[in-house]
């Protein structure tokens, strides 16, 4: 099915306190969100991609793009908004004609061709799918004061990761509810969810890790270096 993405790059990534927006930090000499790019654009399936950017660095990716271009397919530019909800509903406002729509962070430039593959494969036969790993420690639900509330079966347990994957009317409409405007949501998929839609799982890879803080960022690097086919 025609597949457009749209790429996360708009974090501040503070966490990193490397004195720019993370999808921007180098990472063997190229920037996390032109990683991100091709790393999604290996899916044949993915026909055009969007780049939601820091409003201040809207220059500095169109710049990123002619120097890494060129491109097999259409990618285009819009600036993001102050959540990342708001990022993603201006991403999505730039997506052109497609049957699925693929959201990917920047912040995560190894995932595999082979993830995303299935991902689309499951988005296209039920409308929604994300990318997860099977939770490796035991999970507890904390009471806010600091107890332990309960403690759910790991084996139901899964870590989400992106991309996550929907059909283009799907995804529109659960951006444009009124509960999305209230409260953060930590992923797209909890708007589909509150839809009542059914979001299907697909096993990803552990190395599709978001890199988020310093110690990610030196994990990352090591990974780069013990992985070839990576750089």
């Amino acid at each position: 099915m025609n597949t457009a993405a749209v790429i996360v790059a708009a974090g501040p990534g503070s966490r990193l306190g490397a004195g720019l927006p993370k999808a921007f930090i180098d990472l063997g000499g190229i920037p996390l969100v032109i990683r991100s790019l091709r790393a999604v654009l290996s899916a044949p399936a993915i026909m055009s991609a969007v780049i939601v950017a820091p409003p201040s660095e809207v220059d500095r990716t169109r710049r990123l793009l002619d120097v890494h271009g060129p491109w097999r397919c259409p990618v285009a530019l819009t600036p993001g908004g102050a959540e990342r909800q708001d990022s993603v509903r201006n991403g999505l406002a730039a997506v052109g004609p497609a049957e699925l729509i693929a959201i990917h962070d920047a912040a995560r430039p190894f995932i595999s061709r082979d993830s995303i593959e299935a991902a689309i494969a499951a988005a296209a036969q039920h409308g929604a799918a994300i990318v997860a790993t099977p939770a490796t420690d035991t999970l507890k639900q904390v009471h806010p004061e600091g107890w332990i509330e309960a403690t759910p079966p790991r084996e139901r347990m899964w870590v989400a990761q992106t991309p996550q994957i929907f059909r283009a009317d799907l995804i529109r409409a659960a951006h444009t509810q009124p509960e999305s405007r209230h409260g953060a949501a930590t992923d797209d998929a909890v708007l589909v969810e509150r839809l009542g839609a059914r979001v299907y799982v697909v096993r990803g890879n552990p190395e599709n890790r978001k890199i988020t803080t310093p110690e990610d960022l030196r994990w990352a690097e090591w990974w780069l270096a013990q992985s070839p086919g990576s750089r």
